[in-house]
């Protein structure tokens, strides 16, 4: 269904191809998981498959690439558009109308079909992918995960033979992924639908795939194999993967099934350093909590329209705090972020940050004492290079020159002076709006979605960035639906369901007690709260 022949790219501009003599053959029916570290070029090679690459991106692409035996030099996007369907990494920029039910009906319109056969469609799509509630509502009021769902909607409705995915749980709550990749299943084996799927996310996806493609970068070549063949050795593996590898175990588990089927005799290892893991986890957060406090909401209520966001919410943190917010897609999680920047002002109830009402302040004043790194990171990027980018917000925010520089060689190494923001990845994307945050060093900072595009490496970098803002006294906010994220970095985690804080503790309490919010580690050994890989590595080393 898909072949790659010795194909290359390589970019104008560039000095090194981004892919380098791939060979690639995707039968029908196959879900082919794409890994690799962020910039190794996934992206490319599945913009390869439906012409995007070259026709759009420009560049040379030498060999030869065939979808359903069409010959992507000779035919450019549009005419793939029956065989293929692509949901890119940023689901806003591939919209075409306003509204979630006139978007799940462009495509089909575009090609013809009759009426009656869109509307059943339509439909059909609504009911698979839990979006009925949605059908009236415009797309730039949806959460990110809820227009993540309306844009992979809108492909499935074309019926396309292939179907190419780019980062599509990203933006997901756990709940909506495991939906979205039922859905991909049921394509697959039911329709014998190809998908080709690029994500970071591993422990969502690997125990799905049916064969997994390492892209390496710096152009070498591709690595292909059944998911238990590569995870054996990759350089990127979700945590159950880890913890099998630290173990021992083999054969090594995809899954927390399988993996649970193993941990026995690893439990009754580790039985007698639970104590003294609670132990260490409560100086920890003695150390790190300053009892000054940076940020408080009070009884806040916020609408969006005449829908409430937010029902009588109230927080507080203090400086030094780590307080990841989870929750369902479209629960109000975005919306605490913004309210706490000054985005939104609440129609009742008192908000402060640094003792000041933000939405009162302006200019440096307000990013003095709160920054936001939203969920689309360009909309803090307005520069045409991203060295030009790290200047001025060195110079915005009264930082040293070459700090804003300095934070993104650390967060993402290797990106050039040179480059245009738009030309990144979404995780350099991410690494750049954050160093354009960090440089001026507010009090607190809030992050929506910050590992959306971020790698294994990547994401350790954060973090470690994080971390170490903590213990200098910062208050960090993040909205997350990465539970890896929040097991490892969270001191603690506050629960919003439709607008109101439904649990709020420690995080091993909070998401060890909760199946939908629980990490790999703590689902594989419980009801030992062990929420990560290096909490088990480092028990290991004292039973020892």
């Amino acid at each position: 269904m898909i072949r790659f022949d010795d194909v290359s790219v390589t970019y104008d501009g560039a000095t090194a191809p981004v892919l380098s003599r791939v060979d690639l053959h995707v039968p029908e029916g196959e879900l082919v998981l794409v890994v690799g570290r962020t910039g190794t070029g996934k992206s490319t090679l599945l913009r390869c498959v439906n012409g995007l690459v070259p026709h759009f991106t420009g560049g040379t692409l030498s060999g030869r690439v065939t979808v359903a035996g069409r010959d992507t030099r000779l035919h450019p996007p549009r005419e793939l558009a029956d065989v293929v369907g692509v949901v890119p990494q940023d689901p806003l920029s591939g919209f075409v109308t306003d509204m979630v039910e006139d978007e799940l009906a462009y495509g089909m319109e575009s090609i013809g079909l009759a009426p009656d056969v869109m509307r059943r469609r339509v439909e059909e799509t609504l009911d698979l992918l839990g979006l009925a509630e949605l059908r009236n509502r415009p797309l730039r009021s949806l959460s990110g995960g809820q227009r993540q769902r309306v844009a992979i909607g809108a492909v499935l409705t074309m019926h396309p033979k292939v179907l190419v995915l780019d980062e599509p749980t990203s933006a997901l709550d756990p709940g909506a992924a495991e939906e979205v990749l039922a859905a991909l299943q049921r394509l697959v084996h039911d329709l014998g639908v190809t998908v080709l799927l690029a994500e970071h996310r591993l422990e969502r996806v690997v125990q799905y795939a049916d064969r997994v493609v390492v892209v390496p970068g710096a152009g070498e070549p591709l690595v292909v194999g059944t998911p238990a063949e590569v995870m054996a050795d990759a350089p990127v593996a979700p945590p159950v993967v880890e913890l099998g590898r630290l173990a021992g175990w083999n054969p090594l588990p995809l899954s927390v099934r399988d993996a649970r089927r193993a941990a026995g005799p690893l439990r009754e290892q580790l039985e007698p350093q639970l104590a003294d893991a609670a132990a260490a986890r409560t100086r920890s957060a003695i150390h790190v909590l300053s009892d000054d406090v940076a940020l408080t909401v009070s009884d806040a209520v916020v609408r969006h329209g005449s829908v409430p966001a937010l029902r009588g919410v109230t927080l507080a943190a203090d400086r030094g705090e780590i307080v990841a917010v989870m929750g369902r897609n479209g629960a109000g999680k975005s919306t605490l972020l913004g309210t706490l920047v000054g985005l939104h002002v609440p129609t009742a109830g008192v908000v402060a940050v640094g003792g000041s009402t933000p939405s009162t302040l302006r200019g440096r004043d307000l990013v003095s004492r709160v920054g936001l790194v939203p969920q689309e990171p360009t909309d803090l990027l307005v520069a045409d290079r991203v060295g030009d980018e790290c200047t001025a917000a060195d110079r915005d925010g009264g930082a040293v020159a070459g700090t804003t520089r300095a934070l993104l060689d650390r967060l993402a190494p290797g990106i050039a002076d040179a480059s245009h923001p738009r030309d990144l990845s979404e995780g350099q994307r991410l690494a750049l709006a954050l160093a354009v945050v960090l440089a001026s060093e507010p009090p607190v900072l809030l992050l929506d979605e910050p590992t959306r595009g971020l790698d294994y490496a990547a994401k350790q970098r954060l973090v470690t960035t994080l971390r170490d803002l903590a213990t200098r006294g910062h208050c960090v906010v993040l909205a997350t639906h990465d539970v890896e994220l929040a097991a490892e970095v969270a001191t603690r985690v506050v629960v919003i369901a439709d607008g109101e804080i439904v649990a709020d503790g420690p995080a091993t309490d909070v998401v060890v007690g909760s199946p939908m919010f629980a990490p790999q580690v703590s689902k594989v050994m419980a009801p030992q709260p062990w929420l990560t890989v290096a909490e088990v590595r480092a028990a290991l080393v004292v039973a020892s």
